[in-house]
């Protein structure tokens, strides 16, 4: 259910204009930016970006993959960093799954220390450098406590 809803919720609620970016022009960008990352995360899980919810930078900045534990996870960091929206609420309510119970809470209390980064517009910093973006968002501590490297 939270896989499909994934395709369905962008046609029924989103109404600003899709990227048209696709992850071949992403691996163009420079090294160690989050462009780059990007393509690099679509291209390891082989996927594409959906269109009217570019929220993967949201992986590529905070290392959660795609599996669904971890979009979940992700969820809970970004309610607590400030992020509010009807799909977010869905799948914390929705698709939680109980094994990951301390995960979920690493998660949500790392996004309560962090700096706000949902109100960004990550199509316009696809070139700054990944490090310097992650390191201005979470502490080095906090967030080794929370991330397995990605990519």
């Amino acid at each position: 259910m939270f896989v499909m809803s994934q395709n369905i919720f962008p046609k029924l609620f989103k109404n600003h204009e899709p990227w048209r970016t696709y992850r071949a022009e992403l691996l163009t960008s420079p090294e160690n930016t989050i462009g780059k990352y990007l393509g690099l995360f679509l291209e390891k899980y082989g996927l594409e970006l959906i269109s009217k919810v570019e929220r993967h930078p949201y992986h590529t900045i905070t290392r959660y993959g795609p599996k669904v534990e971890d979009e979940i996870a992700l969820h809970y960091l970004c309610l607590s960093n400030g992020k509010r929206s009807l799909y977010m609420y869905g799948a914390i309510l929705l698709a939680i799954l109980p094994e990951y119970y301390n995960y979920y809470l690493r998660s949500f209390r790392l996004g309560k220390q962090g700096n706000p980064f949902h109100h960004y517009d990550y199509k316009k910093l696809l070139n700054v450098p990944i490090d310097d973006f992650r390191q201005a968002i979470f502490s080095t501590r906090e967030f080794k406590l929370v991330n397995r490297p990605l990519i």
